[in-house]
């Protein structure tokens, strides 16, 4: 059998079993939510937010946004289809771009999609990193649509790490999960490039405090 043909039976059966492996793994531990009005009042009033959270908290936040409809970007690569396919899983759509050409792309399609009334989600520090240092991409998204940016972290007692560029997490079974909602951050629309770096660093030390606070709560300093 061709590698081409393993590869398309992979992408179509993996993200389906890690979905129900996820489900079962995770409803095991026991989660304290924190700041939940930043998002739920948000949400109620039917505001497209944008969720913004670090490229080692992705698979967690999936699980506990599942019932939360929102469309995020996800990078084109051979992975990154799929992390889509696993976000379809949990409910949500996804546009598909990196740092080049095809990212651009992707960042209008979901520009043009939020300011339809479509919730989104982004990786902060993206598809390649570096890891806890944010893109512009979220703000300039922020800044073309209107919608606040909500931070998201997570954070556990006991986890798993992963041995690639973004230390990529998950909650061990039966672990104890906080999970954060941070401040919301609304950027002004038609910004300059000196405005774009000083939100783009506004939300850095946003998420990075948030990170350190539920990382602290464990007795670390980060994951």
């Amino acid at each position: 059998m061709s590698s081409k043909i393993l590869d398309a039976i992979g992408v179509r059966v993996v993200p389906r079993l890690a979905y129900w492996l996820i489900r079962l793994w995770f409803s095991t531990c026991r989660e304290t939510e924190h700041n939940a009005p930043y998002f739920d009042d948000l949400m109620a009033k039917k505001v497209p937010l944008i969720l913004s959270f670090w490229h080692y908290s992705l698979v967690y936040v999936f699980y506990h946004q599942r019932n939360d409809y929102a469309t995020v970007m996800v990078s084109a690569s051979k992975d990154g289809e799929y992390i889509a396919r696993l976000a379809k899983c949990f409910g949500m759509d996804s546009v598909r771009g990196s740092s080049n050409k095809q990212g651009l792309r992707a960042l209008k399609s979901l520009i043009k999609i939020v300011n339809e009334g479509s919730p989104a989600g982004i990786v902060a520090d993206g598809s390649q990193g570096p890891a806890l240092k944010v893109q512009a991409g979220t703000i300039m998204l922020a800044s073309k649509t209107g919608s606040p940016i909500v931070p998201v972290v997570w954070s556990a007692d006991r986890y798993i790490v992963f041995r690639s560029w973004d230390r990529l997490s998950l909650p061990k079974p039966f672990a104890k999960v906080d999970y954060f909602y941070g401040e919301p951050l609304s950027v002004p629309e038609k910004i300059s490039s000196e405005e774009l770096e000083s939100y783009r660093s506004k939300l850095e030390n946003r998420l990075l405090d948030l990170y350190s606070q539920a990382w602290k709560i464990h007795g670390k300093e980060r994951h």
